[in-house]
């Protein structure tokens, strides 16, 4: 006879963290968008019952990973401002960097937290986590520009450079980046290293933008 595989029993704190845990792992290996709610039942050893207790549904605990993944990405990105200098080039330069390296690390929940279940755009937490970690980039842009005496807007400056920073992470996880990344024949060796045309990229646009 087949054996029935016996549910585990969580405590119910140590529930929700499993079924969220079983749930990324999912994410990771097949995509959002290609698993049930019942698939992470059984990763979590639990009933199909259980997810009610503390969510609504998949949704809602893809927007707690979307969500707590916007919160490591700021944590990252505090890390490296907090070892290079607030307010400094080096500093704007290292949390690009370690926006790159996020991406290319946990591939999986940054498309989901950049519009993979486009749901999630309109959730509140996710929207404030989203919120919080870009303004953690426009405040070092802010505090870099007073301190150099940039003019301009410094929620758009900060824009710019985004916008740069997750184009350039979005075509190395496409691995589309040599495809399409400018060819610079004095200096072969670059095009190799995209963190060295992110730094050289940052620290040219930070001497120019909002410069009389």
């Amino acid at each position: 006879a087949k054996k029935v595989q016996s549910k585990v029993r969580y405590h119910h704190g140590e529930l929700r963290e499993a079924l969220i845990a079983a749930t990324r792992k999912l994410v990771e290996e097949r995509g959002a968008e290609n698993f049930t709610l019942a698939d992470a039942c059984r990763v979590a050893g639990v009933t199909t019952a259980a997810p009610y207790r503390h969510f609504q549904g998949k949704q809602e605990i893809l927007a707690e990973i979307a969500s707590r993944g916007f919160d490591e990405l700021r944590s990252r990105s505090m890390a490296v401002v907090a070892e290079k200098g607030e307010g400094t080039l080096e500093g704007i330069i290292a949390m690009g960097q370690a926006y790159v390296a996020f991406a290319l690390k946990e591939t999986a929940v940054f498309r989901l937290m950049f519009g993979q279940e486009p749901s999630l755009k309109k959730a509140k937490d996710v929207l404030g986590t989203g919120q919080d970690c870009f303004v953690h980039v426009i405040n070092q842009v802010a505090l870099y520009c007073t301190r150099n005496k940039v003019r301009g807007d410094a929620q758009e400056i900060a824009l710019k450079l985004w916008t740069f920073v997750h184009g350039a992470a979005s075509l190395l996880i496409d691995q589309d980046y040599d495809a399409v990344a400018p060819v610079y024949d004095e200096h072969p060796a670059r095009r190799k290293n995209p963190d060295v045309e992110l730094a050289e990229f940052l620290r040219a646009r930070a001497g120019k933008v909002g410069r009389p």
